[in-house]
């Protein structure tokens, strides 16, 4: 579960003991055996607690989730020292596969999603942020799966989660945007992503909801997209940049790529980049023409250039 501790009760070699001894012997022997290791921790384990919640600037008055994977008795024991101690500690019923099972529950469910859609370069992430300043619900896909969505979309990015761990940030994210919404929010932002994002997938669906869901496409030349997209990733490392372009060669055309690498080596960034986006364009737009009934989901929202402004655009036009 995202921000959880670990406080590991056993080490591998005393799980297999205590399991051992429950499959072969009984419950009964299992749970002495358990005891015999858990009870030279029991201090360890306090202790643990407590500068767990220091890092996060909180007291002994914290009230505490535990969890195991069901919700037995590792976490029942722990439970009943913590509370022994002084904690005021909750256990999670049915432990983190009940939390796992209500996370995938979430992606099937409806929500008044807006797509904020447009042609790379257009700034759509900074809108998003935007659009949250001003109150709206919002959730950043690319945030969440640290990838900015194409082959040059880890660098300079911390290591993507898992697909469960981003699975289980998604869910907590929709249902902290589905209780604001219940309080007078009408519609939830999200931007208009391919359903891999890097390592990591939308589930099949939440995919299929946004699918359906009404986009709001920003709508800015060329020239600016381009621009922008020169100083956000002319900066970056030269190299993992070349690694890219290479990876994409043969979708991007053998004559493409040997241009986009023979500027990029002489620091041409407006030249390298004029061509990537020519083709991230095409395939945007390629994505865009398959999305069932487009003609009355898309609604274009004409910009001049790339400015955090377009989201007051966004929010009148809706």
């Amino acid at each position: 579960m995202p921000g959880a501790v670990n406080l590991p009760l056993f080490n591998d070699e005393q799980r297999a003991q205590v399991g051992t001894a429950y499959k072969q012997v009984s419950r009964e022997h299992a749970i002495k055996i358990g005891l015999d290791a858990f009870g030279p921790q029991m201090r360890t384990m306090v202790e643990s607690v407590e500068r767990a919640l220091r890092r996060q600037g909180l007291d002994n008055t914290t009230s505490i989730c535990l969890y195991c994977w069901r919700g037995g008795m590792r976490s029942g024991a722990v439970a009943w020292l913590l509370g022994l101690y002084g904690f005021d500690v909750h256990v999670l019923e049915g432990g983190y596969k009940a939390f796992r099972n209500w996370a995938l529950e979430q992606f099937g469910k409806e929500y008044p999603f807006r797509i904020v859609g447009g042609f790379t370069g257009a700034g759509k992430t900074e809108l998003l942020h935007r659009l949250q300043l001003e109150g709206e619900q919002v959730i950043d896909l690319e945030g969440l799966a640290r990838h900015k969505g194409s082959a040059f979309g880890s660098i300079g990015m911390p290591a993507q989660p898992t697909q469960e761990q981003f699975e289980n940030l998604l869910a907590l994210q929709l249902d902290v945007a589905r209780s604001r919404l219940s309080a007078g929010g009408l519609r939830l932002w999200i931007e208009d992503e391919s359903q891999r994002i890097g390592q990591v997938h939308l589930p099949h669906t939440l995919w299929a909801t946004l699918q359906k869901a009404p986009i709001s496409f920003v709508d800015i030349p060329f020239a600016q997209r381009l621009q922008h997209l020169v100083e956000e990733y002319g900066v970056l490392d030269k190299e993992r940049l070349r690694e890219a372009i290479v990876r994409i060669t043969r979708r991007l055309g053998g004559q493409h790529a040997k241009a986009a690498l023979e500027f990029l080596d002489e620091g041409q960034f407006t030249d390298c980049f004029s061509i990537l986006l020519h083709y991230y364009d095409k395939l945007y737009a390629k994505g865009l023409e398959q999305r069932a009934a487009r003609e009355q989901l898309v609604h274009t929202i004409s910009c001049a250039d790339v400015s955090n402004n377009n989201a007051l655009k966004l929010i009148a036009a809706t």
